[in-house]
This record gives C-alpha cells, structure tokens and sequence, in this order.
C-alpha cells in the first residue's frame, strides 16, 4: 500500500525499480515549521508533482519550484506534527486508488465457488475486505496488492517462529520426499512425544490429532469416560474450538447471558443438538469464591473442569492469584479432571508452556499452534493413568490422518527450537511485548484515545474503553463487554493496517520469535501515523 507514492519527498530515498514490494510506508517526509520564516519544504526529487500538490492542498500551502510554502505567512503555523496527520488524510482521501483492490477481486471471486468467500467465519470481519495474502517472511507480510505488513495477528498466534522459517521448511520438505501419509507408525512420532514428555510437567503420556478442536473433543470424551459423569464446568468467554461443545458459553450476548451468579448455557451457532448444552455449567473467570459456589451446586456431579490459563480469546486476561489453585483444588476434591486448554499459551509461555509459568499442575493439557509451527498439528498430553480408558480400548481416539509424518517433522522442528532458547525464552517476547505496549500507550495519551493494551507482553490485547469507562484491568468476560467499545477498535485497527500494522481484528497481538527491536521501533512508527488519522477522523 503506497500512502504517499515513492515521489523522493526530502528524506525518503527513492525506491529501486527492481523493488517487488512497495515501502511499507515510506519514509515520513520532514516537514518542518521553522518558528522564525514560517516556511515549509519539501523537495519532490522524484518529479511526481501531484504528491507535493497533494500534501499543499491538504495544509493550505502551495508548490512553488518543487517546494511547498505556506500561502498565508500570517495565518498561525500549526506544527509539524499537525500538517503532516493533515496532509497524509487529505493525500490519502483525495489522491490514492484502493489499495485492496485485488484483495477485492479475489474475494468476490471466491464467493462463487467458497461459502461466503473464506474458511472461517472470523476472517470475515477483516475491514475493509478479507485480505488475501501472497508470501511472508519473519515478521512480515505481504498482500496480492503487494501491502507489506508488520505481522502481530502471526497465523492466530501459530507462527511462534515467524513466517516461513527456513529451518521449518527445510524440515517438511525433506519429510516430503520421504512420504507424506503412511496411516500408520512412525519413529517422528516416538521422537515428539518424547520431547513433550521433558518440556511439558504434566506430559507422562501424549495422544496427537490434527486441530486443537478435535483435541478438546477428545479429552472431554476422556473425562467422561474415567469418571462416569456428564457435566463439564466451562468459563464464560474462553474458547475452545468450534464444535458443539467447544463454544458453549463462549460469547453469550448481554441480554441473554443471565445474571453474574447463574451464568446462561448458550451456544452461539444454530444447529446444535440442544441437549448438549444440558452437559454444561457455565461460571465466571478470575472470581474463585464465585467458582466454588457454582461446583457446590453440581457437587460428585463435575466430569472435568476445562480452562485457558490465560483468558487469550477474550481480552487477554491473566488468571488473578489463587484462580488456578482453586481449580485445582476443587477438581482434587469433586474426582474430576482438571483440563489446561494450552491451544495458544503452549510453548509461548517457554517449554513448559503457561502451566509451567503459573505453576498449574493440570491432568490433561491441549496443545496446538505453536507445537506445528503453522502446519494442522495438535495433541493431548496428560498423566498417564488418565489414558488408561484409551489404552483398553474403552474411549475412542482415532483418526486417519493421526500422527501425520509431515506434521510431526514440523513439530519436531519446532519443539527443539524452543528447548534451544533454554531460560532466554519467554523473556525476549516478554521484553518486546513490553516495550510495544508501553508505546501505544503513549501514543493513545498523546492523541486521547481511550486505548489499554492487557496482558503479559508476548500476547496482550487492546481494549478501546467506552465513553465514561474507567481506565483499570479488564478481569472477565462481562466486565470486557461492558467497557469495550469494539466498534471504535474497528476503526483503529483499520488504520492500524492501513499503515502496515496488522493485528487480529478482536484485538489481540502475539509477538513472535522473528520480531526485533527493530519491528517495534517502526511499528510503533506506522501506528503513530495510525493514532493521529484516528483521532481526526473517529466520529462517536
């Protein structure tokens, strides 16, 4: 996406014409305001004059011999800050073409032969089109349109590693020519297992499958199974894959989601057999008092517990002390399963993943994303006493494509990656997280915009608070509700792309291991540009 052509504005280096991609932006020209001439500059090299004349029309100057002066010398001189934010949403308004069109083309395309156009339903809600995407490298990303973004969305966090390292294609690759599918045994899968069994502390026994969706129905089948019980106690706003049972009180809407003590059992898709909301209670995240009274009331009735240790799918919202003890403690106490849903906290919180980094001790843990790199790879690991109903046969796990040796290199790859790190990691993604956060922030209070990032750095979140909210930590699902205003976020993180920042549409960031010092700088950079069109252009 060109925002401003690569016109050679003073202090943008003209681009190579062997270039493939388009600066993603080009570099912010200096406009300056001198306090004594009250005098502008800046030198079109390039001889693309339309650029400079679009940059004078935006701030009431004019172009005289290359150069932009101000028209009215009496008129009060805004700084510099200001002519540009003006000067960039008048060029871009008046001047540039769609910078999605074949983004457009394509997804009109696809309608005709894919439902709706996309995979999964989520990628619709990319404004101002689902974009479709030609290659990635590291920490960037580029569209059919030829936009090169700085990527915090990483695949819904399963590009631990960044896009296409070589490392990792390397690795499939040469699985490739060995075979792809065999159905059957392999020693990759000996070796996988055995790598969970040292990084993961509740890992003495692994079962593997192709999407952390069917993992979750695997091991709620187990619970059941072992404890002869029906009821699963689930948390309002956690997310876990998009079957019948997985979305069971995932995003209840306000006038249906009961009262704080009751929580309803709703599904938010049609055609769901309705008894299966029946095998579900449904409580609160980060209220231990307010779970404890909800097991109370199922007591020697609660198959499993199952839960995101961290909150990522909602707000990003870390377990508040005591929250991960009590589930604990009360599965200990009610002989129930205590389910770790690790889909997105596996391995990004370090080799022992975020039970190892809070100090949880689940049964059964569900791991995906990161432990493929971006390949379809799940598994569910535990203790192995817990998959002793498997082992006789008693609950079925199956699955044709199980234990796929393409995926397995890939994870294999990907595992030893992350015992390499050793202590260094989660750290530097903590650290670049950090410095992120700490960058919007500032920038939200330089432009006044109700932003607040949550969350642990290496995945945080973005909350954009309504009108009259109270800056504070967003604890539950309820709570993200009612002071979220999502709508505002839209408008932001449009901006956001559109200056080649990419975050996922719900707001929500994954730092990965490719991003650098150097990526936060200029994303921060991009997102300035981002605020201040915002902040102008953001009508409640």
């Amino acid at each position: 996406m060109q925002l401003f052509a690569p016109c050679g504005i003073q202090g943008v280096e003209k681009p190579s014409r062997r270039s493939r991609t388009r600066p993603w932006p080009p570099r912010i020209p200096q406009i300056v305001a001198a306090e004594r001439t009250r005098s502008l500059s800046a030198t079109c090299r390039a001889g693309h004059d339309f650029v400079a004349e679009g940059i004078a029309e935006g701030i009431g100057c004019k172009v005289r011999s290359g150069l932009i002066e101000p028209s009215d010398l009496h008129s009060k001189q805004p700084s510099g800050s200001e002519l540009f934010t003006t000067a960039f949403i008048h060029l871009k308004s008046s001047r540039m073409t769609d910078p999605f069109s074949k983004s457009r083309a394509l997804h009109e395309r696809a309608t005709r032969s894919i439902a709706g156009g996309v995979n999964s339903g989520i990628r619709k809600m990319e404004q101002p089109v689902p974009l479709y995407f030609e290659r990635g490298s590291g920490s960037r990303l580029w569209d059919v349109d030829g936009n090169e973004y700085i990527d915090f969305a990483t695949g819904q966090g399963a590009l631990l590693f960044g896009h296409a390292p070589r490392g990792l294609a390397d690795a499939i690759g040469a699985q490739a020519h060995l075979g792809t599918h065999w159905a059957a045994q392999s020693e990759l899968e000996v070796e996988v297992a055995e790598r969970l069994q040292a990084m993961a502390p509740s890992a003495e026994r692994v079962r593997f499958n192709n999407s952390a969706t069917e993992v979750v129905m695997s091991a709620l089948r187990l619970a059941r199974g072992l404890t002869g019980r029906r009821l699963v106690l689930k948390f309002e706003g956690h997310y876990h894959g998009w079957s019948d049972e997985g979305l069971v009180g995932f995003a209840p809407p306000p006038d249906r989601w009961g009262d704080d003590e009751e929580p309803t059992r709703l599904h938010p898709s049609q055609g769901v057999i309705p008894e299966v909301l029946d095998q579900f209670v449904v409580a609160r995240w980060n209220d231990p008092a307010h779970l404890r009274r909800r097991v109370d009331q199922y007591r020697g009735q609660l198959a499993a517990i199952i839960f995101e240790p961290v909150l990522c799918n909602t707000g990003c919202m870390e377990p508040v002390d005591g929250m991960l003890a009590t589930i604990r403690e009360l599965c200990d106490r009610e002989g129930a399963v205590m389910i770790a849903d690790e889909t997105i906290t596996g391995f990004r919180f370090g080799a022992a993943s975020a039970q190892g980094y809070y100090g949880a001790q689940p049964d059964l843990t569900v791991f995906g994303k990161a432990i493929g790199g971006g390949v379809p790879f799940a598994a569910l690991a535990g203790r192995a006493r817990f998959f002793e109903p498997i082992v006789r046969g008693e609950v079925v796990h199956a699955g044709t494509l199980n234990g796929n040796p393409l995926c397995l290199a890939a994870s294999r790859w990907c595992l030893d990656e992350i015992r390499a790190l050793g202590a260094n990691h989660p750290a530097g993604l903590q650290k670049l997280g950090t410095r992120l956060i700490a960058g919007l922030e500032k920038l939200a209070r330089e432009h006044d915009v109700p932003l607040q990032p949550q969350g642990p750095g290496l995945v945080f979140h973005t909350a954009m608070l309504r009108p009259g909210e109270k800056a504070g930590p967003i604890r539950d699902y309820r709570d993200y509700i009612r002071r979220h205003d999502a709508q505002r976020w839209t408008h932001l993180r449009r901006c956001l792309l559109e200056t080649g920042v990419r975050a996922i549409e719900r707001g929500l960031w994954f730092v990965s291991l490719a991003h650098t010092d150097a990526d936060i700088d200029e994303a921060l950079k991009r997102a300035a540009i981002a605020m201040a069109r915002h902040a102008q252009e953001w009508k409640p």
